[in-house]
């Protein structure tokens, strides 16, 4: 009998009894927070967590024998991001690029997407280790399986060089000239709502210059754009529209395809949550989630970026709304998306 062979995830006692064995041996201290966050960011993925251990113990180990902080900890994040290689996450991102894109792409706009190895792009995406699954109950109750991304550190990668390879450049200038963006950045907590309204008016100027920059990407039945483009559209256009004032970096706190993008300046934050509409009877419970998530950022405000498959105006004005959810300011902004 021919058994396929899949290495399980190591749990994360078994990534503290590592690290625990290094600090050992080695008489230098790695904080909890940095083991922890190393054991979030693969989810136990062994070869990822021999990697990252690599780095922060003997590529980047600090100076001294000094304890292995957090600080630490965010620069080799950010370096396993952007400048140092690793064989099995560039083999991973060109497989994610093939031909599963659409799929990929769609893993980002919704967390509900049915896993089963009957589907060809399910057991492709698994066998590559781009998705894995996990046990849920669907809104009626009912037991089911669901797509999820192998690990926080993929997701992340993959969303980065998804956005780079839909959206190399910007045809137009993402603002007007004469654009400061001064009525975003004041001296009060920052709304991200006049952002996504601009975001609303380069779109409209794309259409008048009669520039398509995705030509020849997959359609809807109706030949709409699918909101998963979008939703790696708006992140591009953010980067270029608030340089150099702040930047804006993709977040995924639940691991499940919900991606929030964070703004941050010096004096700055905000969040926005991208959702792609599916029916009016799921937006009161999207707000709501809206509003946790900004409270426990501390953040008065929580804007919700809501692409809807319609082109009308009045439509679109009736999805977009502005209350008050348990004491955060809920601020939701319907982008028509075809």
């Amino acid at each position: 009998m021919q058994r396929s062979l899949h290495v399980p995830n190591l749990t994360r006692d078994e990534v503290s009894d590592m690290f625990a064995q290094y600090q050992g041996e080695s008489g230098q201290v790695v904080q909890p927070e940095v083991v922890e966050a190393l054991y979030t960011t693969t989810r136990g993925q062994p070869g990822l967590v021999g990697w990252f251990g690599e780095l922060l113990t003997e590529k980047y180990n600090p100076a001294g024998g000094e304890p292995i902080t957090m600080e630490n900890w965010e620069r080799i994040f950010m370096l396993a991001c952007r400048v140092e290689p690793n064989n099995t996450i560039l083999n991973l991102i060109k497989k994610a690029k093939g031909p599963h894109r659409e799929q990929v792409m769609g893993l980002f706009g919704k967390s509900d997407i049915p896993f089963s190895f009957d589907q060809d792009w399910c057991n492709y995406l698994y066998t590559n280790g781009i998705i894995d699954f996990e046990e849920t109950t669907d809104d009626k109750g009912v037991l089911t399986s669901v797509c999820r991304f192998s690990s926080p550190f993929v997701q992340f990668r993959l969303h980065s060089a998804l956005t780079d390879a839909l959206v190399p450049g910007l045809p137009i200038l993402a603002l007007d000239p004469l654009d400061t963006l001064a009525d975003v950045f004041t001296d009060q907590p920052l709304n991200a709502a006049p952002l996504l309204e601009r975001y609303k008016g380069y779109l409209t100027r794309l259409k008048i210059a009669g520039q398509d920059p995705f030509q020849g990407e997959p359609r809807r039945n109706d030949m709409g754009l699918r909101e998963a483009v979008g939703h790696f559209h708006l992140y591009a256009w953010l980067r270029e529209a608030v340089r150099p004032l702040a930047s804006v970096s993709p977040e995924f706190p639940t691991g499940n395809g919900k991606v929030d993008l964070f703004i941050r300046s010096r004096t700055h934050r905000a969040v926005i949550e991208v959702k792609s509409f599916r029916g009016a009877a799921e937006l009161p419970m999207a707000r709501r989630q809206a509003a946790r998530y900004a409270k426990s950022q501390n953040l008065p405000i929580a804007t919700l970026a809501l692409f809807v498959p319609v082109s009308d105006e009045e439509v679109l004005k009736k999805l977009s709304s502005d209350e008050v959810i348990d004491g955060v300011r809920v601020i939701t902004v319907a982008i028509g998306w075809t």
